[in-house]
């Protein structure tokens, strides 16, 4: 029986998943897959009883770390739902990398630690979901261990984000003394049970009572039982009602408690957030609203990896589908380039596993065998049309460094590593006039991304570096004015700022502080200056 394009594009579900760092994000996917059924052991992220690493985090610093630094993609079934999951870095300094990948998502699951609440790096990319007016589903974690009041959580989300929140489950003891939960939807309790000891690899059996049932004070413990009542009591009469249009608005997010390390709540957490989760919706672009539903495709690149298989020097192009479907070997008119291509080799991914597909729909990630064709925001559409996504923006570094070979004989395999690199969008590189290719600046926005620059250049190309920290803080892209582009030779500028090119020959100045961008702006007139590049 052929697949409808309508009911496929209807159970596709594609989201990522953000935190602050430790949050327990790259667990909470681990957990997602093994109750999906996509794998039948959870590893963890940081545990030295733990025998696995977790699958999302597959590149070797990762698991050296255990930290996540580049973004995984994994897609698998489960309950009649296609699911997309996009794990993201948890650090700040690769929240350019999960800037990207949010573009490439309907919802964002959001995990707050019980202990901690709302955290810094929280606060940004939940901004960024903002912007982007997706739905945001929270799950607060780590419960059981000591947390804090869940009232006082709930209303740091109001405070601090500026969002309403509807508790779907809440929890029963938050001192260290975890029960498990309410399920307000089914009226029950879900009894937590610590005695499994496997480190949450294996999926968790609930144990349910009644709320009415009359035994519940032997079951919990009479001062729990006389706690919840009074909790419900006054969540049903102050709390917020549970609106669809808002959630999907992204204006009231729906609250889960529970324990991703040791499976607790996640199941519960699944089964929900899919039903109340958005297929993919229309994609703003330069014709108007392109919806999923299309008869034609249409898709944008948000990531570009390589070496993902480092025996192959391989090198992969991410695509989300806005429209259409997608069929292996299909021709596609490539916007930037003005030509046409023919997408081969096309895989979906659990991490760095992948798969070989004949088909995939909007709302799918899949990946594309890249030669040098593709760059982050490029849009690839079929037809004559000359339709283009939005662009994603580049943010500009805060952190920068001059970078050459150890070796000079390593020269090409150098020059071939950080130029990949730049173009996996993993660091920002300029070059500076009227000096060869020997040396780069390279400018971050978090500093950790230089030590990955190191091991990647030393892992992948054989090439060690040496790094040569600059006091430039600010990158600013110099803008044409009345059409016409300064020289930037001729610009009057302080003996500190630098004069340099992109890695698309564009003139961006290097300052080294905002005292130092307000006197170039005042010294040279009608100069703009950019933050943010368009690609």
């Amino acid at each position: 029986m052929p697949k409808s394009l309508g009911s496929e594009i209807a159970r596709r579900r594609t989201f990522a998943i953000i935190s602050h760092p430790d949050a327990g994000k790259t667990t909470m996917t681990e957990k997602l897959l093994l109750y999906g059924g996509a794998i039948h052991l959870a590893g963890t992220v940081k545990s030295r009883k733990a025998s696995r690493h977790a699958t999302s985090d597959w590149m070797e610093i990762e698991k050296q770390r255990g930290i996540s630094v580049t973004s995984s993609v994994m897609q698998f079934d489960y309950n009649g739902f296609c699911i997309n999951i996009l794990d993201t870095p948890g650090h700040q300094d690769f929240s350019e990398d999960t800037y990207r990948t949010l573009c490439a998502a309907d919802a964002a699951v959001m995990l707050i630690d019980g202990a901690k609440g709302v955290e810094a790096q929280t606060i940004k990319l939940f901004t960024v979901c903002r912007q982007r007016q997706i739905p945001i589903f929270t799950f607060i974690n780590k419960m059981d261990r000591a947390a804090r009041n869940p009232f006082d959580l709930m209303d740091e989300l109001e405070k601090v984000l500026g969002i309403n929140s509807i508790p779907i489950n809440w929890p029963i003891g938050t001192d260290g003394d975890f029960q498990g939960v309410y399920n307000r939807k089914l009226n029950r309790i879900e009894r937590f049970d610590a005695s499994k000891g496997d480190h949450g690899a294996s999926m968790v059996k609930v144990k349910v009572a009644s709320l009415d049932d009359p035994s519940l004070a032997s079951i919990i413990g009479a001062s729990y039982q006389e706690r919840l009542m009074s909790d419900i009591e006054l969540l049903d009469i102050a709390g917020d009602d549970l609106d669809m249009e808002r959630i999907l608005a992204g204006e009231l997010t729906p609250v889960f408690f529970g324990s991703a390390l040791s499976n607790f709540g996640v199941e519960a957490f699944l089964n929900e957030f899919l039903a109340m989760a958005p297929p993919p919706a229309p994609r703003k672009s330069n014709e108007g609203p392109i919806r999923p539903d299309e008869d034609f495709f249409s898709g944008f690149v948000f990531k570009i990896q390589a070496n993902m298989n480092p025996g192959h020097r391989d090198r992969m192009a991410f695509i989300r589908i806005c429209s259409g479907k997608f069929e292996k070997g299909m021709e596609v008119n490539h916007a930037r380039l003005g030509k046409a291509v023919r997408l081969t080799q096309p895989q979906q991914f659990m991490a760095q596993e992948r798969n070989i597909i004949e088909e995939a729909y909007a709302g799918d990630i899949i990946g594309i065998f890249d030669p040098g064709l593709f760059q982050i925001s490029d849009t690839l559409s079929t037809g004559s049309r000359t339709l283009a996504f939005e662009d994603i923006p580049v943010f500009p570094p805060e952190h920068f460094a001059r970078v050459s070979p150890a070796d000079s004989m390593k020269r090409k395999q150098f020059l071939r590593g950080v130029e990949q690199l730049a173009e996996e969008g993993a660091i920002q590189l300029y070059k500076e006039p009227d000096i060869g290719t020997e040396t780069y600046i390279v400018g971050v926005v978090g500093v950790l991304q230089l030590d990955v620059l190191e091991y990647r250049l030393k892992a992948e190309y054989g090439v060690s570096i040496r790094q040569t920290p600059l006091n430039f803080r600010h990158a600013r892209w110099i803008q044409p004015i009345q059409g016409v582009w300064p020289d930037p030779k001729e610009l009057n500028v302080t003996s500190t700022t630098q004069v340099a090119l992109d890695k698309d020959d564009m003139p961006v100045l290097l300052f080294e502080s905002d005292w130092a961008i307000q006197w170039a702006i005042d010294r040279n007139k009608g100069l703009q200056l950019a933050s943010i590049h368009e690609r």
